[in-house]
């Protein structure tokens, strides 16, 4: 069976390469653009959903034959995708790209193997040739690269090396060593093991920072160059915040996968539960949809069984020992106290016992 798994690379072009990545850049989102501009004319006019070429933008502008053009085939692919997206009512109608976004990106198809790694230090792309590579991650030799993703984020080069490879999974039987994780807003999970992730928020722990920084830029005329300067410190400390996330979340997904062979979970409604509860700082900043898809294709690679149980089930009011189901528990009580078998327990513990009972269950079948 075949599979697509990617690998994320930091890169440093010279003055030469940085140049004509900034161009492609400005190619890429000129494309968008000009192409998502005339697809909606056409439509406005017509009513057919018709989008052109940029073959039929070369001629009057010759500055996009100096940049990659499967990058511009791909921006082309990308409005698309956006109105089939907002025809079938899965999307927004599609915007236009900002010259001012702090994060650019462009995507490259591999072609006749025009895509390659030399010598563990160098990547080889279309138009580029050799960019120096910071190649932390080995990719195995079996695996085909399809396409990379070039992308600026504050002044730094990364890249995502989309690759295919071809694995038969052999799943490993899963009736011991299965762990339940139960969602808890100030750790991110309690386990079935009464194990925490004792997770350090980091957006918490930098919101006094991120407030001052904000409140400066509020200060300054909007658009100036001082305006933009604030903004981009703003975004630089953002991304220090994903960075420390998905640095925290991929090991922790990592080592929970290598010691279990299933974890179950409730398949939560995790932005309805931000909008009623009014937690959405707290729920954005745990990452809990991101370690999800983590532990899933973490545990698919290795065999391993990731189950999601009915999120109506109610493993908070359920009794972990003898089964009793509460009618009311509020949200403040954070003790579950059994009325029929005496057992008082913590809440989240209790619920991450019965999410685990219930996974066994479905394992059964």
């Amino acid at each position: 069976m075949k599979y697509n798994l990617a690998f994320k690379y930091r890169i440093y072009p010279n003055k030469e390469q940085e140049l004509l990545i900034n161009k492609t850049f400005g190619c890429v989102r000129f494309v968008y653009n000009t192409i998502l501009y005339t697809a909606n004319k056409i439509y406005e006019e017509t009513g057919k959903n018709k989008i052109i070429t940029p073959a039929s933008l070369k001629s009057e502008n010759q500055f996009l034959k100096e940049v990659d053009s499967l990058a511009l085939s791909n921006a082309q692919l990308n409005v698309k995708r956006s109105f089939t997206n907002f025809f079938q009512k899965r999307a927004k109608f599609p915007k236009f790209k900002s010259k001012k976004n702090n994060v650019k990106s462009y995507t490259t198809n591999c072609v006749n193997n025009s895509i390659q790694i030399e010598e563990n230090k160098y990547l080889v792309l279309p138009k580029l040739k050799r960019v120096k590579l910071k190649y932390h991650r080995e990719i195995p030799k079996d695996y085909r690269i399809k396409s990379v993703t070039l992308t600026n984020s504050n002044g730094n080069y990364y890249v995502s090396i989309l690759t295919e490879f071809e694995k038969e999974i052999q799943k490993i039987p899963s009736s011991d060593k299965v762990i339940g994780l139960d969602f808890s807003m100030p750790e991110l999970f309690v386990s079935s093991e009464n194990q925490r992730a004792d997770y350090p928020r980091y957006f918490r722990m930098l919101e006094k920072k991120l407030k001052k920084l904000q409140k400066s830029l509020s200060r300054k005329v909007k658009f100036s160059k001082n305006w933009y300067r604030q903004k981009e410190k703003i975004s630089r400390l953002h991304e220090y915040i994903k960075n420390c996330r998905r640095d925290f979340l991929h090991k922790l997904s990592k080592k929970l996968s290598k010691e279990y062979n299933a974890v179950v979970v409730e398949d939560l409604n995790m932005k309805g539960m931000s909008q009623a509860l009014n937690f959405g700082k707290s729920i954005g900043d745990n990452g809990w949809g991101m370690f999800l898809r983590m532990l899933e294709y973490k545990l698919m690679f290795l065999g391993k069984q990731f189950l999601k149980i009915d999120k109506w089930f109610p493993s908070s009011k359920t009794c972990s020992r003898c089964g009793n189901i509460k009618e009311e528990l509020k949200l403040s009580e954070r003790s579950y106290k059994c009325e029929c078998c005496g057992i008082e327990i913590d809440r989240d513990y209790n619920a991450a016992l019965n999410i685990r009972d219930v996974g066994k269950e479905m394992l059964k079948y």
